[in-house]
């Protein structure tokens, strides 16, 4: 026997007041959305407010893919980290004819994810040796686009899609644009070991000038051990990860002490990124976005349209 409370539902269902429901639900995401003339779907319609952060980051992210990301281009790399969600909203906004025959590599499990859920075709290195563009996330940049990466314990992977990649792009945001590595990022530069070796690691890594106590009483080096679990984070690859920092002068020369750090037996990936970036994109505050090249130019942009430019491959013309 229906209750009240499924009379008065259904009466209001039966008089239109569904459809009032709906408009005044802030939340509600209609099931398609609107395509425009070129059959592109829209990043979304209209795009949400985001706090000030955030919307420099989606700011970032979609400028980078605009500028990076042409049909032209059919192996693509999707890295790791809070700005990248909005680098595969970007490229699901090029549409189903830009993406058909596309095939996309993630960095991680995040990546991967993010892949899966778009709808986008997943792909991996092992089949895929060469990558046209690969964007990712950064710990922390320095005035050289030297970076370090591996906050989220994916830096081998990472390392090894900026690598195959002919572009690769930084997306972050202003709090990793610094002069010198290790002024944000404290922590350390993050090391991939195996298991069995860690220890010998540490010390070795000890005897290099990384410091078990920071100036500000923090520890310093050690092994990175799980927040939810017991025992020591382990990556996508079953190893372990080293967090080490390093004297301001020793970090002002980083690819130093990378070829230095890779050479300790045990060490499988340092995550210090060194002249590997095309370009590197901050998103501030004020909703503007720093774009700095390894060429030494620096550029500044405060708004990107909501429809992607889509640029063909031979001429360079706007896709109508």
């Amino acid at each position: 026997m229906p209750t009240p409370a499924a009379e008065q539902l259904k009466a209001k269902l039966s008089s239109g007041a569904a459809a009032e429901m709906k408009a005044s639900n802030p939340a509600f995401i209609p099931p398609t959305q609107p395509l425009t003339p070129g059959n592109q779907l829209p990043t979304s319609v209209p795009l949400p407010v985001l706090p000030a952060v955030e919307s420099a980051k989606r700011l970032a992210a979609f400028a980078a893919v605009d500028r990076h990301i042409g049909l032209q281009h059919k192996v693509i790399g999707i890295g790791s980290g809070s700005t990248v969600p909005y680098v595969v909203d970007r490229i699901v906004a090029q549409g189903y004819q830009a993406n058909k025959d596309r095939v996309f590599l993630p960095t991680g499990f995040q990546s991967k994810e993010l892949i899966i859920k778009a709808g986008l075709t997943l792909g991996d290195v092992d089949q895929y040796a060469r990558i046209d563009v690969t964007i990712d996330g950064a710990d922390e940049v320095d005035n050289d686009l030297n970076s370090i990466k591996g906050g989220g314990a994916c830096q081998l992977r990472e390392k090894v899609l900026a690598e195959a990649a002919d572009t690769w792009v930084i997306v972050a945001d202003y709090r990793k644009n610094s002069h010198i590595l290790g002024t944000t990022w404290t922590q350390g530069i993050p090391i991939e070991v195996a298991p069995f070796a860690y220890a010998k690691v540490l010390t070795n890594l000890s005897h290099m000038g990384s410091p078990h106590k920071l100036p500000n009483g923090k520890p310093g080096l050690s092994l990175r051990m799980g927040k939810m679990k017991a025992g020591p984070v382990v990556s996508d690859n079953g190893n372990f990860i080293i967090d080490a920092p390093f004297p301001e002068e020793m970090m002002k020369d980083p690819l130093d002490l990378l070829h230095r750090i890779k050479m300790l037996t045990g060490v499988v990936e340092v995550g210090l990124f060194c002249n590997m970036a095309k370009a590197a994109y901050f998103g501030n505050e004020d909703g503007t976005v720093l774009i700095r090249s390894n060429d030494g130019s620096v550029d500044r942009i405060s708004s990107v349209p909501n429809t992607p430019e889509l640029k063909a491959q031979s001429d360079g013309a706007a896709i109508p």
